[in-house]
């Protein structure tokens, strides 16, 4: 039997989301149409490679193993692509970014310039919370707060430092006392952030040089900044931000800030990537509009 290409990125696909909706999506196919594929497959092969249910899908014993020898096969044969594409002067095809919520915010200008000066790309830009592996999922740049960009990547900074904002609804202060430096803040008034790592985030305070790193032990905890804005908005405590994430309701008067001589400009988002051989003609351009937009 003939195995087509798109059949074993399904299957690479379906094996790294764990789930046929997901692999669909980023495959841009019904979630039919790869169900469908993946079918074909098994009964071509004459092997079942997922146990699936409605609410779960795994790898079989015979899935896992087929899906750890082809992975090799597919990143040579997308080398091999990347290849043949480099050699083309005008870029064209897909680039696939993955960001944060906030990075996709900042890399958002950056991208639409790319697409108006080069027609024949397209970009698939990804956001979501957790880290991910770039390589791993198929994507060819990753943007991230600089201290979050793994070692192993290259890194360029994106755009100007970011500075957080420690934030109050005004009605909180109306029934708590105003504190003056991290060491008045009561930690269980204070909302706790989940990073994209998994970890959670100590509030890195710092003034004259001297830096002093706070735990939130809230009752709440969370990883996207608008939950927990909406949170603050609603009394339930004090919130560490990105400036930006809050500015208009600062502006308003809807919150409050806090401890502003206590969170000085830190390192802004990082556009980062692999140290890929024969880069295609259209990451080697995103890449030149990239740096040339740091410099300016």
């Amino acid at each position: 039997m003939e195995i087509g290409l798109k059949g074993l990125e399904a299957v690479q696909a379906i094996a790294r989301r764990g789930s046929f909706r997901a692999a669909a999506l980023d495959l841009d196919m019904s979630t039919t149409a790869l169900s469908h594929s993946i079918g074909r497959l098994e009964t071509g092969l004459g092997v079942r490679l997922y146990n699936r249910t409605t609410r779960s899908v795994a790898l079989t014993e015979a899935g896992r193993d087929f899906v750890t020898r082809v992975a090799p096969a597919l990143a040579e044969i997308r080398a091999a692509i990347d290849t043949a594409r480099s050699q083309r002067e005008t870029p064209f095809g897909m680039l696939r970014i993955n960001a944060s919520v906030q990075g996709g915010r900042a890399v958002a200008p950056l991208v639409l310039e790319f697409l108006r000066r080069y027609p024949e790309m397209q970009v698939d830009l990804v956001t979501e919370g957790r880290l991910v592996d770039i390589v791993a999922e198929g994507f060819d740049l990753g943007i991230r707060p600089a201290d979050l960009v793994p070692r192993d990547m290259i890194a360029l900074p994106l755009g100007p430092p970011e500075r957080h904002a420690v934030v109050v609804a005004p009605d909180w202060l109306d029934q708590h006392a105003l504190p003056l430096s991290p060491a008045d803040l009561d930690p269980e008034q204070c909302i706790r952030v989940r990073l994209p790592n998994g970890a959670l985030l100590r509030w890195p305070f710092e003034k004259d040089g001297m830096s002093q790193p706070f735990d939130a032990a809230g009752r709440l905890t969370a990883d996207e900044a608008a939950i927990a804005r909406v949170a603050v908005l609603e009394g339930a405590g004090i919130g560490y931000f990105i400036e930006a994430d809050v500015a208009e309701d600062i502006a308003a008067g809807c919150l409050i800030r806090l401890l502003m001589d206590w969170t000085p400009d830190r390192p802004g988002f990082s556009l980062y990537y692999s140290g890929r051989r024969n880069p295609s003609a259209g990451f080697t351009a995103f890449l030149a509009m990239a740096r040339e937009r740091a410099r300016t």
